[in-house]
């Protein structure tokens, strides 16, 4: 007989820390918002017009937030069971919890009889009130202003269904986990720092450029109006705690001072300090190691009202600049289903005549990190972008600053030095700038050559004309600070014939690939679509599985069941397929996956007998193959 002790310890799993926010959201409502509007009318005595300088305005502003619409309390905001609890059920529990120490004190029969009676009556009240605010809940969702909390409590259902939302512990260099805060917070700042202030090797040019001395206009109002009009609402604020949401209440006086502020800002070429500092989140990729930072991708929370400086000098330098054609990526009246329809063409018109196509993907290694400065100053100039703006830009990325936000707290800020901000309104055009100028002298026209944004494809009918245009873009871009992935750049063949070969980059062999997904969209060597369309059916599944708690709920309505089906799963479906030719298998594929999806929705069996058309018409869906195809 084997006896053996056990000690078993239980640790409560500490709530991860979030910096309290003002309560933005309240702005939505447009009585909250006209009150925030007389109280700073209250603090500016008894005005509606700004003061000149930043400081002054953003002190009142934020203090005025604070008054009106409250601060948060740094917690994650989670979905309780006692959330539709009111004031006299609490009042009933209060009174049972006292009845049950009363008896716990004194076993005496009629404290036992009191705590009886007092838990059944709770238990029916309880019960009422939970059934009439599910009611009301399920009332609400039903109407349009509901809509908005329908996807919330989807998302919330679905973080609820995961094992792990935020990951407190990761591991070292060298591979060791590191569980005390102290240790994960400087790991972090290790990896941020080191990848945003590393350079990878490259020639110093030699050449100049001419600058473009030319006077620039003043910032006009209908260009601030046009940019706040951009300006997404409910975003993750920067670490000025003034969100767009402010100015967008503020109407006409926000406009006018925000005029005023940037050209002051565009005239002395100095941004407030305020803005210089970022918050960096890392996202995981949902690839690899969810414990290894390089799994991550940082995104910085900037200040909106930088953003809004941003898309104001965005407007404008493109305006000026004009991007390749090649170039598919953040271009107007362009977008990644232009690209991908542009290379399945191609590749069908090569298997149709029973020839060759040779098309190498190229990956850049951490491309927005790792621009050079004095490239991105050098190709602005190249461009053909004012001396005035280039040294705007410049003073966006001068002494700019960040700290990481991760589960265990904020680590210590630390500068910024190399490559472009991520999440920032511009850096998509700047790198577009970068990237147009780099691939000049190398780039052929499209779609022998396509970009989208760092993603470039290289086609062309000889291996060996593909291999000798890979080596020409290798140089082009390492010789300027950028760096061509190894074990990421992928070669495929189209319509191969035996003996084909493969491709080598400096003398190391190209990994080849027979399906390569481009843009979120898989293409296959023997140019047909059979893979792709099982990819779209998984990720409808996926889809749907992060809304399952709202579709499968049977007090949710069979018509808003079908919104949140045709938003959520069918886009995701949908994806990229009008650029395939789909056959009528593939078509009935797809079709059969999404019936499935609704009957489970709707709760019923194909046991149950009932017809398909009945199962499209009750959720408002109509049939995927009329959707793929359009009006005739």
């Amino acid at each position: 007989m084997v006896v053996c002790r056990m000690i078993l310890m239980v640790f409560k799993t500490k709530r991860s820390k979030i910096e309290k926010k003002t309560k933005r959201w309240k702005l939505k409502k447009e009585e909250c918002c006209e009150e925030f509007r007389q109280k700073l009318r209250q603090a500016l005595g008894g005005q509606v017009v700004l003061p000149d300088d930043w400081e002054t305005t953003a002190e009142v502003i934020r203090e005025t937030g604070r008054k009106v619409l409250g601060v948060s309390s740094g917690r994650r905001k989670e979905d309780k069971e006692t959330w539709w609890w009111n004031e006299e059920v609490q009042d009933s529990v209060q009174r049972k919890r006292l009845a049950k120490k009363k008896w716990d004190m004194d076993r005496t029969e009629e404290n036992k009889q009191e705590y009886k009676e007092l838990q059944r009556r709770v238990k029916r009240e309880v019960s009422k009130a939970k059934q009439k605010a599910y009611d009301e809940l399920y009332t609400r969702l039903d109407t349009r202003e509901g809509e908005k909390d329908l996807y919330r409590l989807a998302r919330q259902r679905d973080r609820d269904g995961k094992d792990v939302q935020q990951v407190r512990i990761i591991k070292d260099r060298d591979g060791r986990v590191l569980t005390s805060e102290e240790s994960v917070q400087r790991r972090w700042k290790e990896y941020f720092e080191e990848l945003m202030n590393e350079e990878n090797e490259r020639e110093k040019r030699v050449e100049g450029v001419n600058s473009v001395e030319q006077k620039v206009d003043k910032i006009r109002k209908d260009e601030v109006r046009k940019a706040l009009k951009r300006m997404k609402s409910g975003k993750a604020v920067g670490p000025d705690d003034i969100p767009v949401e402010v100015w967008k209440c503020l109407g006409e006086a926000a406009v006018e001072f925000l005029a005023s502020l940037f050209n002051r800002v565009l005239e002395s070429e100095r941004m407030p300090e305020e803005w210089r500092r970022s918050v960096l989140v890392p996202i995981f990729k949902n690839k690899g190691d969810v414990q290894s930072c390089s799994n991550y991708r940082g995104i910085k929370l900037m200040s909106h009202t930088m953003k809004l400086w941003e898309r104001v000098v965005e407007a404008r330098l493109r305006k000026v600049v004009k991007i390749c054609e090649q170039q598919y990526g953040f271009m107007p009246r362009k977008s990644t289903t232009d690209a991908i329809f542009a290379l399945r063409i191609l590749m069908e018109k090569y298997r149709d005549g029973q020839r060759e196509l040779h098309c190498v993907f190229v990956d850049l290694e951490k491309a927005y990190d790792r621009v050079p400065r004095e490239e991105l100053w050098y190709c602005m100039r190249k461009s053909g972008v004012a001396e005035k703006y280039v040294r705007v830009v410049q003073d966006m990325y001068e002494r700019s600053r960040t700290v990481v936000r991760c589960a265990v707290g904020q680590t210590e800020e630390f500068n910024v030095e190399v490559g472009l901000h991520q999440g920032s309104a511009l850096s998509p055009f700047l790198f577009a700038i970068v990237m147009d100028q780099l691939s000049e002298e190398v780039r052929q026209e499209s779609p022998w050559t396509m970009m989208f944004a760092d993603d470039i494809v290289i086609c062309s009918e000889s291996r060996e004309q593909v291999e000798e245009n890979l080596e020409r873009w290798r140089f082009a871009l390492e010789r300027r600070g950028m760096k061509v992935s190894r074990s990421k750049t992928e070669y495929m063949c189209v319509n191969e014939r035996e003996g084909s070969g493969t491709v080598r980059l400096q003398g190391e062999e190209v990994k080849k690939v027979q399906e390569f997904k481009y843009l979120g969209s898989t293409v296959q060597s023997n140019g047909e679509c059979g893979k792709e369309v099982k990819k779209r059916v998984q990720a409808g599944w996926n889809g749907w599985r992060k809304v399952s708690g709202v579709l499968c709920d049977q007090q949710i309505s069979a018509r808003i069941k079908g919104k949140v089906y045709r938003t959520v799963v069918r886009t995701a479906m949908l994806y990229g397929l009008e650029t395939v030719s789909l056959r009528k298998r593939q078509e009935s594929e797809i079709e059969v996956a999404e019936l499935k999806m609704l009957r489970f929705s709707l709760g019923v069996t194909r046991l149950d007998r009932i017809r398909n058309e009945y199962i499209r018409g009750t959720a408002h869906v109509g049939r995927f193959g009329d959707k793929v195809r359009g009006p005739d």
